[in-house]
């Protein structure tokens, strides 16, 4: 299909797309066709590599054949299947992931987007707990598809939604680089955090139920928490009887260096996660996990959570294979050298480049900010849409993130099957765009 013909079934079939979100103008982007490993092609026949994961859903590496082979096998058998009655595939599923997960993490159900499990994990803390009030970060971004999920997304800024859910409101996000009481880490002792609850005390409408944050603010700017964040959040949530829940849709399953992204913050353990994004291998599945205490008290209380293709058989056998994959190729590990590699190249590239303001993240999980005067910290947004087209036009994707508003931060998640050859390429062409701008 060539463009021309792309452009005109776009505009007359497809939905337009919002000029101002990060889709906003991709009739006009290239038109993919293939992928592999790292690399994916467009119509004309250009390879680029890949280093936003598809939409994070390729963190294992687009086509991995293993992936592959049991999409292949499990067609054979099984596709879909009633949520009425038990299957194969989510048996095993369930066990697999169950065995994975740090104790006392250990029930899980399974939904299709990481949007239905954010959903579904709010709606098991407020059964479990009787409490009605979520509170999420300012900069944090939890999906867009339910009325409940854009309501915790601050990130993209609720404004646009023509009404949100009530018993949802924001607490500072701890961003170090550009903090929101003006102090300094960790003399601040954590102001953010302790204005915030005091705050949200005055705030609640009710008995509490939850809080819920990502261990890195991925779409908010690649925002990671300072050391002991988590843990003075976890004891906040303790004094409130609240549960403790983590999003690691984009931070799960070995995308930081470590299994799941909370594992970074020693002494903290959540009351509930999910998991989506590259959990499927590229298929759309998601889970809720939680303890066995807390699952039983929110089914006692008439929980449940399904979709009419959750648990699809097709679907859990991907997922068990990812989980295969991540654990017997050693994900982690490879996300956490790449880490290196990508980390010490840009921090050379800093000391050369002045636009280069922060450089943030964790595994394959990277954010570079872009600020036209370092010590003013002025957002470069313009230099970094020039950037990202210099970097399109040189075989080089990745989206654009920010905070209220700005887009200067350039997030870089390469599948973590990416080879040293390919950082090293993607590093470069990364360098000379920055020099053009």
């Amino acid at each position: 299909m060539d463009r021309t013909e792309a452009r005109q079934i776009a505009k007359h079939w497809m939905f337009p797309t919002a000029k101002s979100s990060y889709m906003g103008g991709l009739e006009e982007r290239p038109i993919l066709a293939q992928s592999r490993g790292s690399t994916v092609t467009d119509t004309d026949g250009k390879a680029y590599l890949d280093f936003q994961s598809g939409q994070m859903g390729a963190a294992l590496g687009h086509q991995h054949p293993r992936i592959i082979n049991v999409i292949q096998q499990t067609m054979q058998s099984l596709l879909h299947a009633s949520k009425a009655m038990l299957n194969v595939p989510r048996l095993r599923l369930h066990e697999t992931l169950g065995k994975i997960l740090p104790h006392p993490l250990q029930k899980s159900l399974f939904l299709v987007s990481g949007s239905d499990a954010i959903e579904a994990a709010i709606d098991l803390a407020r059964k479990a707990t009787g409490g009605l009030d979520i509170l999420g970060l300012h900069t944090g971004l939890h999906g867009s598809t339910s009325y409940l999920t854009r309501s915790l997304s601050f990130a993209w800024n609720r404004n646009k939604h023509a009404i949100v859910a009530p018993a949802t409101s924001a607490i500072l996000s701890p961003h170090c680089y550009r903090c929101p009481v003006g102090s300094t880490f960790p003399q601040c002792e954590l102001q953010c955090l302790t204005t915030s609850m005091e705050l949200a005390d005055a705030n609640f409408t009710s008995q509490p139920a939850a809080f819920i944050g990502e261990p890195i603010l991925s779409a908010g700017g690649v925002i990671v928490p300072p050391p002991g964040y988590y843990k003075a959040l976890r004891q906040e949530c303790d004094k409130r009887g609240m549960l403790l829940i983590f999003d690691e849709s984009q931070t799960g399953l070995g995308k930081t260096g470590k299994l799941f992204g909370f594992q970074h913050e020693v002494g903290v353990m959540p009351d509930i996660i999910t998991i989506s994004k590259h959990f499927g291998g590229g298929l759309p599945i998601s889970a809720v996990c939680t303890t066995d205490a807390i699952a039983e008290r929110a089914v006692n209380q008439g929980y449940f959570a399904t979709r009419s293709h959750a648990a699809d058989p097709l679907l859990c056998a991907a997922g068990e294979e990812s989980i295969h994959i991540v654990v017997e190729e050693d994900m982690a590990g490879k996300a956490a050298r790449i880490e290196r590699r990508i980390h010490s190249a840009l921090e050379s590239m800093a000391k050369e480049l002045e636009l280069i303001g922060d450089i943030r993240g964790r595994g394959v999980l990277v954010g570079i900010e872009f600020v036209t005067d370092r010590d003013k910290k002025t957002p470069a947004n313009a230099a970094v849409q020039q950037i990202a087209q210099t970097c399109l036009d040189n075989g080089l994707i990745f989206q654009l993130r920010g905070t209220q508003g700005d887009l200067n931060v350039i997030r870089l998640v390469p599948p973590m099957t990416t080879t040293e050859a390919e950082v090293d390429r993607a590093v470069s062409i990364l360098y000379d765009a920055i020099k053009a701008a």
